[in-house]
């Protein structure tokens, strides 16, 4: 809706990427990533509904190359972080993941992550 953020997660990490409207806004070219994990999606440079998903299964080494580097040098470089999908802190069965460690960026503080 207008007025209000528009996020979209990679890799489990829920960015918002409302200063980036005119791609990612209503009837923009990027809108079908906004709203879920589109990992995938993002991964393959696809917006086809099956890949807007968080399942990389099956990725060829150079798309997870490429979804790193979009990760890195797009998402974290250009918009803040505002949380982190289940799949990211939570294990299978519910239970919090110890291993959780929330992403640093370049120009956010981590209490501002938080």
């Amino acid at each position: 809706q207008e007025g209000q953020p528009i996020y979209l997660a990679v890799k489990g990490v829920v960015f918002d990427v409302s200063s980036g409207k005119e791609f990612y806004g209503k009837g923009a070219p990027y809108n079908a990533l906004v709203g879920k994990d589109s990992t995938r999606g993002v991964a393959k440079m696809s917006l086809d509904p099956a890949d807007l998903t968080h399942d990389i299964t099956g990725l060829t080494e150079e798309e997870l190359k490429s979804l790193d580097d979009i990760f890195n040098n797009v998402y974290k470089a250009k918009y803040p972080i505002v949380g982190y999908t289940s799949r990211r802190i939570l294990n299978e069965d519910g239970s919090p993941n110890l291993d959780f460690k929330p992403e640093d960026q370049p120009h956010f503080n981590i209490k501002d992550e938080l």
